[in-house]
């Protein structure tokens, strides 16, 4: 891996405390320039890790609060008539920034939630007829409410699959919580951050992922797990071909990541629950089982190439 990146998982690190795996996942979505849905209950870093990595790889940030009321202007912006001159003025809303947190998305209405599809999946939001493309890098950070909490409207499944991975931060250690306690400074640690990485080693770092090998019984090793998921009596649905492109580029941003130019199996292992659990749909008896539990039951019983 380069020094670049290393000051990126470095510098999220020590903000995002004892989230190794948590922060190398959400590195690893942006260098395969994904969308990322952190799902879990309020207060435990979510949105420290979105500002965290704005702050980290230099990019402009922008955060939307999602609620009932929110209106889908308010997310791509609208045009304003000027009366001095009698002309509409396009004003850009917070999705022109390159990385969004769109906190709490489930609490918005669905016909709010979906101004997000446009520009999470082509780079670009059209308003009032005319479309703006949206500056690069761009990514969507998502945190999402246990859908059992009260006021949520959970996110259909044609706009989860266009997240590129999801995870869940759950609680800290123990020992990490009480150094915690003892800081109470991570809103001035997190503005006291300086980009680790410049916009062209990131671009470069980027455009490096679609260059990583991966052999023939790599693929298939990826196949395999993908029908699997779709074989599964826990499951009504599984990973869709969306999914299983996502797992093949995941694991090459993870290999870059480790400082290879080839992809192993152990590769998908890691990054296979992330990119897969928010695509799956589990039966009603197995509702209260964890989605990546289930992917990672999986891979066990998946032969290793």
């Amino acid at each position: 891996m380069n020094k670049p990146l290393e000051r990126v998982l470095d510098a999220v690190g020590r903000v995002v405390l004892g989230k190794d795996q948590v922060v190398r996942l959400a590195v690893t979505t942006v260098l395969a320039k994904g969308h990322l849905l952190l799902e879990d209950i309020p207060g435990i870093g979510k949105t420290t890790l979105a500002l965290t990595l704005a702050r980290v790889l230099g990019l402009q940030f922008g955060r939307i609060q999602f609620t009932s009321d929110l209106l889908p202007a308010d997310i791509t912006g609208t045009s304003v008539f000027d009366a001095r001159d009698q002309t509409f003025t396009f004003r850009p809303g917070p999705i022109f920034r390159q990385v969004v947190l769109a906190d709490e998305v489930n609490r918005a209405t669905p016909r709010t939630q979906s101004a997000l599809l446009e520009a999470m999946g082509e780079g670009q939001v059209s308003v009032e007829g005319t479309t703006y493309r949206l500056k690069e890098p761009f990514l969507v950070v998502a945190t999402q409410n246990p859908i059992e909490q009260y006021g949520t409207f959970p996110l259909p499944e044609s706009q989860l699959d266009r997240f590129f991975m999801s995870l869940r931060m759950d609680y800290p250690a123990r020992g990490v919580e009480k150094e915690l306690l003892t800081r109470l400074d991570s809103r001035k640690r997190v503005q006291a951050l300086m980009p680790a990485i410049s916009l062209q080693e990131l671009q470069d770092a980027q455009e490096r992922v679609r260059l990583i090998k991966t052999s023939d019984a790599l693929l298939e090793y990826v196949l395999d797990i993908v029908w699997a998921t779709r074989r599964s009596e826990k499951l009504v649905m599984g990973v869709s071909p969306r999914g299983a492109e996502a797992t093949v580029l995941a694991a090459k941003a993870w290999a870059l990541l480790a400082g290879r130019d080839y992809c192993i199996p152990e590769d998908v292992q890691a990054i296979a629950p992330a990119v897969m659990r928010h695509r799956l749909v589990t039966r009603g008896e197995f509702a209260n089982v964890r989605r990546e539990q289930v992917v990672e039951e999986l891979i066990k019983t998946v032969p290793i190439p």
